[in-house]
């Protein structure tokens, strides 16, 4: 886990925006179209499975991990096993618990016939299945949320897979007097966003639903960030664009008016550069670009501000923002950076299919940018990481050429030991961390952190900013993966 992860970009994108000349982008990759995607998808989503916590299933395909975390709660007499590593530790975070779960929702429900067509759909149900009941445990009680389970102070002291590791497992929860928008929201997003893939089974899709409204109007009425994550999942973006996207989620699952109020009365809404955890607002308005809805009294309009996500992050307009590699991919900063490539290409292909629907572009100031370069700019950033790149190489382990070997991953890294085996904290490190050589299990489908800004990587564990893999830049990998590997290099929509 990396201390003071991802901070937020805050600078605003201007809603006037200048013309700019639509040249073709020069860093095309070598090998685009050249990838087996499906490979790809498939282990992609093999490694939410070895993030799992708790009882296995007799269906595990990540044979190295066992069950772990099976008395998780007791502390509280309450049950809280299940759910999933966030990285390479074995704590349990809930904000990006949650998000990995609401954006796997987003993804059966936005690339459910490429998801089927390879033979996917069920494992993604699965994997959004093992979040959503391990987060209808913590928010079994009225106006109370588990939000965290296990302390990373104590963790980060013993370099140990979770299935022996010794640390108390520390429970953390919000409540009235200890409130926490920000999670408390983005669970209520996950659960909407679930109830509307789990609508086949209506029992369940009504408790995620009504788990949801609740959980909103605790967030609602209870304002007030949580810190209790920090240094490790700091929001420095407040709790806004968590209010938005869960009101947006909860509008998708019901089309009650009270949600669409919140939205164009109450919500607060900004055009921004980046799209992750902690800053949701780019994922909202993708959502609602379609809708005649406003915030702000009718000043922010959602087609606008998804269309300024869009011209702040192409390299060839005259308002881009964000950083581009000289090997052509994104780079907002150091740590767990591919989760912004991942989060750019699942909105970019996501807000290209809404608009070749709906017949629109991005508009640019007065110049139009066809969904088709969205499109582009997508593959190019999925590409680079499977190893269309300057070091030709994949940045997921077990696919392509030259894959990583030492993911900063302790179930990964260490061997497997038998069950209750006494492991020596202080010279774990020393064992398992600090020898370079490759991990003694592959950890398939992580897709690694790296690389910096110059397009450089080192395949070392200890340097965790680009070895470690974190569920949600896999999570909004797979909604890209699927559409390259059934619409092909182009992404042309078949729906």
């Amino acid at each position: 886990m990396r201390a003071l992860k991802h901070g937020t970009m805050r600078a605003h994108v201007a809603l006037a925006l200048a013309a700019l000349v639509l040249a073709g982008d020069a860093l095309q990759p070598a090998l685009a179209g050249g990838f087996n995607y499906k490979d790809a998808l498939t282990k992609t989503i093999i490694f939410l499975e070895a993030q799992r916590s708790g009882k296995l299933p007799p269906n595990n395909r990540v044979k190295w991990r066992g069950d772990s975390g099976l008395e998780d709660g007791k502390l509280a007499n309450v049950d809280l096993t299940g759910g999933y590593y966030d990285a390479g530790d074995n704590v349990k975070y809930g904000l990006p618990l949650a998000f990995t779960v609401t954006t796997l929702a987003w993804t059966a429900l936005a690339f459910k016939p490429e998801l089927q067509s390879a033979k996917e759909l069920d494992h993604v149900y699965e994997a959004i299945r093992w979040g959503t009941d391990y987060l209808l445990k913590c928010a079994a009680r009225k106006k109370k949320l588990w939000v965290q389970v296990g302390d990373p102070n104590l963790d980060h002291q013993c370099w140990v897979r979770p299935e022996n590791m010794k640390a108390p497992r520390t429970l953390y929860e919000i409540d009235e007097k200890t409130p926490g928008t920000e999670i408390a929201a983005e669970t209520a997003a996950a659960f909407a966003a679930s109830s509307m893939v789990f609508r086949h089974d209506k029992a369940y899709s009504r408790a995620l639903l009504n788990k949801a409204k609740l959980l909103f109007l605790f967030a609602k009425s209870h304002q007030g960030s949580y810190d209790g994550e920090c240094p490790f999942y700091c929001s420095y973006s407040g709790f806004n664009d968590e209010l938005l996207w869960a009101a947006t989620w909860l509008y998708l699952a019901t089309k009650r008016q009270v949600y669409a109020d919140f939205i164009t009365h109450e919500a607060i809404s900004s055009s921004v550069a980046e799209f992750s955890w902690d800053l949701k607002f780019p994922g909202a308005q993708v959502l609602l670009a379609e809708f005649n809805m406003t915030s702000g009294g009718g000043a922010q309009n959602f087609k606008t501000q998804a269309d300024n996500f869009v011209c702040a992050v192409l390299p060839d307009t005259a308002f881009h923002q964000v950083y581009i590699t000289p090997g052509g991919v994104i780079h907002l900063r150091d740590g767990a950076n591919t989760q912004y490539v991942t989060s750019t290409a699942f909105l970019f292909v996501v807000y290209s299919d809404l608009l070749l629907r709906t017949g629109q572009d991005v508009m640019c100031g007065n110049q139009p940018i066809r969904p088709e370069r969205l499109r582009e700019f997508a593959r190019q950033q999925m590409d680079y990481l499977l190893g269309a790149n300057p070091r030709s190489s994949s940045y997921v382990v077990g696919f392509g050429a030259n894959s990583p070997t030492q993911p900063h991953h302790r179930g990964a890294s260490t061997p497997v030991l038998p069950p209750g085996y006494d492991v020596n904290c202080g010279l774990s490190f020393g064992e398992w961390f600090a020898p370079d050589r490759p991990n003694p299990n592959e950890l398939t489908g992580a897709i690694m952190g790296g690389p910096d800004k110059d397009d450089k990587f080192v395949d070392k564990r200890a340097n965790s900013s680009y070895t470690e893999p974190c569920t949600y830049i896999n999570s909004l990998a797979i909604g890209p993966l699927a559409a390259l590997a059934e619409r092909g290099p182009k992404l042309v929509a078949t729906h």
